[in-house]
């Protein structure tokens, strides 16, 4: 079921309706362990949905004047579209080439870009300095992180805005509590090293 465009929008319950916010034993994209997952794929495949996520972002960041929009490949490939098109920016995206992460298809960046950073979930925070990592690479400064969901904090040296922050344990595989339990673990991660 598509979700209807509201001004009194409530990530959090869209959340649960959607079905996106699960409970079990889950090996996350960072390796680290967790009683909850977030299906980022639960919002991200209703474009009504996407539009007041991406409305959001853009309006965070729209007086900072970014000229383009950068994510990372695949799971932000959606929401940084959504959000160039908020904005009226290209939106471009960084995905991995033999383990490394960088530019392709003829996507290029400039010293006089100014680029916003999309991001789905962030945990650690890992997907999102790889990618503003590629952006410096390239002399484009990078004047924010917009992220739908942080589950963890992550510092990135810039503003950043989270349109929810929901705080959810993690552990190292050592030290999970599940793991020493012996219960069985899944593994819906979508970016491994």
């Amino acid at each position: 079921m598509l979700m209807p465009i509201t001004s009194d929008f409530d990530l959090n319950s869209a959340l649960h309706e959607r079905g996106a916010l699960l409970e079990g034993h889950f090996r996350l994209s960072s390796g680290r362990h967790s009683n909850k997952f977030i299906q980022k794929f639960r919002i991200l495949e209703n474009p009504p949905l996407v539009e007041q996520v991406g409305r959001r972002i853009a309006d965070a960041f729209r007086d900072a004047h970014p000229t383009v929009v950068v994510s990372a490949a695949i799971g932000g490939i959606v929401l940084g579209y959504e959000v160039a098109r908020q904005l009226g920016t290209n939106g471009i995206f960084v995905e991995k080439e033999g383990g490394v992460a960088k530019l392709r298809r003829s996507f290029h960046l400039t010293p006089h870009d100014r680029v916003l950073v999309v991001e789905d979930v962030v945990t650690t925070g890992m997907s999102v300095k790889e990618v503003i990592d590629v952006v410096r690479s390239h002399g484009a400064h990078v004047i924010g992180v917009g992220v739908i969901v942080e589950r963890g904090a992550a510092d990135f040296g810039v503003p950043t805005h989270a349109l929810l922050k929901l705080p959810i344990e993690s552990y190292d595989p050592a030290e999970c509590p599940q793991c020493a339990a012996g219960e069985p673990i899944t593994d819906p991660g979508s970016r491994r090293a």
